[in-house]
């Protein structure tokens, strides 16, 4: 792939704008048989707690109109195990962002610290979608005042370029982008899954064991890209697009919305070469459309009355 198509998000040099998102290509390695990792701009890897965490019961995955329904309970190996037994599986050259999160800010610090000076971790992503346990259960990404203090403790732990993972179920989103651009994060990731709710009619029954789980897949397509918009406005951070990317021309959408990188979700389900396949997408389709160089389409968006 040319260089045409090279950007950098956060301080992080990218081949391309691509990356897969955290929760959907395990931590990497389960992918390699399938996916060629030259062909895209790196990974988000699985999302690390500071002990191995067992996750929700199942049912926690379930099909929705459009798109799919989880409540995995971010499941994963600990922080240490990941360190010592899953990033030497990836190759050297592979931008690794790990996915940070905990239900109490002094753990995501330590989370942070124990990801600091590893080499092959090339940024690390706050994912700010889940309860504070000493907040009566609210997601950090919904208080102002809380995902403030969240970002100024990772920030002073991390050693990697910080990229904060928002929430979309908030009233304004601009808002939350400039409290972490005032907290010092080097990017922004948007949008985690929207929160919903399917009902079995035989039993009266969430389809989900936890009851409520995250909307992902192309229902959310199109208010992700409104997100990206709003986001990209209102601060000079780079932003990360996240939300419903099928293809190359969803991937390009996402640029011109104002991102400077993006991940695909739900679409590795499907297809575990999604990510590349995307990846030469896009860059053929900027192509066709009269300029091959990427990041000349971020934030092109003409938009009625500015």
């Amino acid at each position: 792939m040319s260089g045409d198509t090279a950007v950098r998000f956060a301080g992080i040099d990218l081949r391309n704008p691509i990356l897969t998102a955290s929760g959907t290509s395990g931590y990497g390695s389960e992918f390699a048989p399938f996916l060629d990792f030259d062909r895209i701009g790196g990974i988000v890897a699985k999302s690390l707690t500071l002990e191995p965490r067992q996750g929700n019961p199942p049912a926690r995955i379930a099909e929705a109109p459009a798109g799919m329904l989880n409540a995995i309970g971010l499941e994963n190996v600990g922080v240490d195990a990941f360190v010592t037994e899953k990033l030497p599986l990836l190759p050297p050259t592979l931008p690794v962002i790990a996915s940070v999160f905990e239900t109490e800010i002094d753990r995501y610090a330590e989370v942070c610290k124990r990801l600091s000076g590893v080499p092959q971790v090339a940024g690390l992503e706050v994912n700010a979608s889940c309860p504070h346990v000493k907040s009566g259960g609210i997601e950090f990404g919904q208080r102002p005042s809380l995902l403030a203090e969240l970002v100024r403790a990772t920030r002073r732990a991390a050693d990697a370029p910080l990229v904060v993972k928002l929430s979309p179920n908030v009233t304004d989103i601009a808002e939350m982008a400039r409290v972490c651009e005032g907290e010092g994060a080097d990017g922004i990731a948007l949008i985690n899954t929207l929160q919903a709710l399917e009902i079995d009619l035989h039993t009266r029954r969430s389809v989900l064991r936890n009851g409520l789980g995250g909307l992902s897949g192309p229902a959310i397509r199109v208010v992700a890209q409104r997100m990206v918009w709003q986001a990209s406005r209102a601060v000079s951070i780079p932003v990360c697009g996240i939300g419903g990317i099928q293809t190359g021309e969803d991937a390009l959408k996402f640029l011109v919305c104002g991102a400077t990188a993006v991940q695909v979700g739900t679409a590795n389900y499907l297809d575990p070469q999604a990510s590349q396949r995307i990846a030469d997408e896009t860059a053929a389709l900027a192509a066709r459309l009269g300029n091959p160089v990427l990041r000349e389409w971020i934030g092109t968006l003409e938009f009625p009355g500015g």
